[in-house]
């Protein structure tokens, strides 16, 4: 693309010339059927007629005009060099705009594949910057050109027969050729997963200069208690649209969460309609929820629009009151018109609250706020989007974002972590104040834990009947004014000093540059850009990793991952439990793991520290997990997606669904079979059931021209 003003003022006469040049040829093949069509003797002007195929080698005709270019005439080796800089989006654009190069850029695959893949060193040592290094420092997929073509060739066929889009053009090369580029066309949506997956990079359509965040959680797949969304599908056209645009869901749906029109539990994946994946393109999900049977979704577009839809009662889906001043559930996603004027990057979900982060760095929070984890400094809740300017974090550029049961983490671009909200069991990693009633704040724990709360508001101090009958009188007379006056009197308002209800930095972090966050239901994560894990709040089995069931306050590092060598990618916290995928694409898991929810099988009830899982395929490399309760989702480099445990649907108990499992792989990770992130697939049509008219009196089943005939007979 031209820059400069004489570059561009070239350009546009460069273009003036063509369009002078095809003109000319217009005129001229008119002139020449005038001439053909004339039935006068004109034998001696014959020498007069215009040569067509004179003027025709002078058009930029597209193959000559290629020809001319510079990598056309490259050598393959010094192409796959170059090509290598390329993102996948700007190299499916170019395979688009020149058929030579397409054919040439199909031997380039597997060098460009590679450097998203592994790291390269030089004699010195260093480690090469062509692409090849991942979020926290370097990746290590493969280790040669020979196992980068294993895994693309993996990536075509991972998941089963997923019925993807193959177009004419790549039917006839298979058959001419079977061994050969015959997938070409299919490679840079492939190549934008892996992209995403591996490097964090991922263009939004909002501005020519935003990225999504490197660390982000629910990048491909994301869990909630009750339910799960998975980006998957998608694709309009055969050549390089990309995959994984579209959105599936399933799990329990009473609430509903799962975005499908209805109420009811889907067991297995279904794909959401209304154009999502085939118009409006999914970057991101966010599954919310918790044990009290509350959930919702969210949903980021390419553009930085958001959606939601699920549970409406706390205010979490910012959609505010509807015509009727009633908080609605929405069934299908929705826009969130309150921040249509507002281009996001991230989005998060907790139990009873959500959240953004925008293009700006800003941080939006809406939803039920009695625990301060909105960050606005007071506990009342938020049925519209607001912004978080206190404790400074106005002034900072936030990178990412992550929600658990009551709590919130961010993370800057300067690497700090901020956190607020509920810091019971420790989930903040600092030191905070208490708030102004000490209370036992409504907070459900998973059953077998001791110290159950039950429901989700904080419960009052008692109140004396003397006061009790003051507030009742007041109330009587009328007297609003009194009413205020006796709730503050017993402390009952919902403003609030505490510093839990305002963002506040994690001291204990300073000094390290932290790339990514996950909040938990009573625990927390936080990633460094060195690879190393750090984690505090409950140890409830031995969710923290430390080896011990001890809650911490404040960060410490998981020193297992030290000992064994081991550099962490991605990374999740769920209920109680915890799961990473390393620089290798190997997955750890470790806390709870009863009923097969960390895939280490069914013998196990809980672990402290991280034991690696088995997915029964030794080639097989993860790129992404997400926890939930009972259930956990494993991305992996193929686009497969394998599922631990599993959410009870329509009124079964919760665990793997499927008896027929043989014995001894019970309570191991199973593939979700049909179903591949990246592959494109056929636009999902909702089936609409035509209802036959029915008859039922007199009229309909006669007609009315037989009951108008009875009726003359009967006045006659």
């Amino acid at each position: 693309m031209a820059k400069t003003k004489e570059e561009r003022e070239q350009k546009r006469l460069e273009a003036k010339a063509r369009a002078e040049k095809r003109k000319v040829l217009k005129d001229a093949v008119k002139q020449q059927k005038q001439l053909d069509g004339d039935n006068a003797d004109d034998g001696d002007d014959a020498a007069a007629k215009i040569n067509i195929n004179d003027l025709r080698k002078n058009l930029p005709i597209s193959k000559e005009h290629n020809s001319s270019l510079a990598m056309v005439n490259l050598p393959i080796d010094a192409l796959s060099r170059v090509v290598r800089y390329l993102p996948a989006r700007e190299w499916g654009a170019l395979t688009l705009s020149c058929t030579g190069l397409n054919l040439m850029l199909g031997g380039c695959r597997v060098s460009h594949i590679s450097s998203r893949l592994m790291r390269r060193e030089d004699e010195e040592g260093k480690h090469s910057t062509s692409g090849s290094m991942c979020l926290v420092g370097g990746l290590q997929l493969c280790v040669d050109r020979k196992e980068a073509q294993e895994i693309l060739d993996r990536s075509f066929v991972g998941g089963g027969e997923t019925n993807r889009l193959v177009s004419k053009k790549m039917k006839l090369s298979r058959k001419k050729n079977p061994n050969g580029d015959a997938d070409a066309d299919e490679y840079p949506g492939y190549a934008r997963f892996v992209e995403e997956a591996t490097l964090g990079y991922s263009a939004m359509q909002c501005s020519r200069d935003a990225l999504f965040p490197t660390h982000v959680q629910g990048r491909f797949c994301s869990c909630s208690p009750e339910h799960s969304l998975l980006r998957i599908g998608g694709g309009g056209n055969t050549t390089s649209g990309p995959g994984g645009s579209g959105v599936a869901s399933w799990g329990v749906g009473k609430r509903g969460q799962l975005g499908l029109g209805n109420r009811e539990d889907e067991p297995q994946p279904k794909l959401l309609l209304g154009k999502i994946g085939w118009g409006i393109r999914i970057v991101q999900v966010a599954a919310g929820g918790g044990l009290v049977r509350v959930a919702h979704s969210l949903l980021l577009t390419s553009t930085g629009r958001v959606l939601s839809f699920g549970t409406a009662q706390y205010g979490a889906l910012g959609h505010g009151y509807d015509a009727g001043k009633q908080l609605s559930d929405c069934l299908r996603p929705r826009y969130i018109d309150a921040l249509k004027n507002e281009k996001c990057i991230c989005v998060a979900a907790g139990e009873l609250h959500s959240g953004v982060v925008t293009i700006d760095g800003d941080v939006y929070t809406f939803g039920e706020g009695f625990c301060g984890q909105l960050g606005h400094g007071d506990r009342r809740p938020q049925l519209l989007p607001k912004q978080v300017t206190l404790g400074g974090l106005g002034d900072e550029c936030v990178a990412n974002m992550s929600m658990g049961c009551r709590h919130t983490l961010v993370t800057t671009d300067d690497g700090d972590v901020y956190s607020w909200g509920l810091g019971r069991f420790g989930v903040l990693g600092r030191s905070y104040t208490d708030f102004t009633y000490n209370n036992d704040v409504g907070m459900a724990v998973p059953e077998g834990d001791e110290g159950h709360v039950i429901g989700v508001a904080a419960r009052p101090p008692p109140m004396p009947a003397a006061e009790m009958d003051n507030v009742v009188n007041a109330a009587n007379d009328d007297g609003t004014n009194d009413i205020i006056a006796a709730l503050d009197a017993l402390n009952l308002t919902l403003d609030d000093p505490s510093d839990q209800c305002y963002p506040k930095v994690i001291d204990s972090l300073k000094g390290m540059r932290c790339v990514g966050v996950s909040a938990g239901h009573r625990h927390s994560i936080v990633l460094d850009e060195n690879g190393g894990l750090y984690t505090f709040g409950s140890g409830a089995s031995g969710a923290l990793g430390h080896g011990d069931l001890l809650g911490q306050e404040y960060p410490i590092k998981v020193t297992e991952f030290d000992n064994m060598g081991v550099r962490i990618h991605q990374f999740s916290a769920g209920v109680d439990m915890s799961m990473a995928v390393d620089t290798q694409g190997s997955v750890y898991a470790w806390g709870k793991a009863s009923e097969g929810r960390l895939g280490l099988g069914m013998g196990r009830l809980q672990t402290a520290l991280p034991r690696e899982v088995d997915v029964g395929d030794a080639k097989f490399k993860a790129v992404d997990v997400e926890c939930g309760y009972v259930h956990s989702l494993i991305v992996g480099l193929d686009g497969s997606v394998y599922q631990c445990g599993g959410v009870g649907t329509d009124g079964r108990d919760d665990g793997q669904q499927d008896l027929d499992i043989e014995e001894n792989k019970r309570g191991l990770p199973k593939l979700l079979a049909g179903f591949n992130i990246w592959h494109r697939i056929a636009e999902p049509k909702a089936t609409v059931v035509k209802e036959q008219w029915k008859k039922y009196g007199k009229y309909e089943l006669k007609g009315r021209s037989k009951m108008l005939q009875e009726g003359v007979r009967s006045i006659g």
